[in-house]
């Protein structure tokens, strides 16, 4: 991943965007990364494929705690205390 420092990207602010059209551009400030630039496309494209991780991750878990017997029922009173 190429690397820039906060003053370069901030006073080549256009190189940066040109740059992070092809990869994305970790930003530093005193030597420790702050930050990442990207294009608009890789971050839809991130935010997708995290989106589907979740989804399919929260629907495994209902399947297993229906598989368990955990019902809405029995949720809510071991999240109330009364179980």
């Amino acid at each position: 991943m190429r690397e820039i420092t906060a003053w370069d990207a901030k006073n080549r602010f256009d190189h940066l965007l040109d740059t992070a059209q092809s990869a994305p551009v970790r930003v530093t400030k005193k030597g420790r990364p702050v930050g990442v630039m990207m294009s608009v496309q890789q971050y839809e494209r991130l935010r997708g494929a995290a989106w589907t991780r979740v989804t399919e991750t929260v629907d495994r878990l209902a399947a297993e705690a229906a598989a368990s017997g955990l019902t809405d029922a029995r949720l809510n009173a071991l999240l109330t205390d009364d179980g």
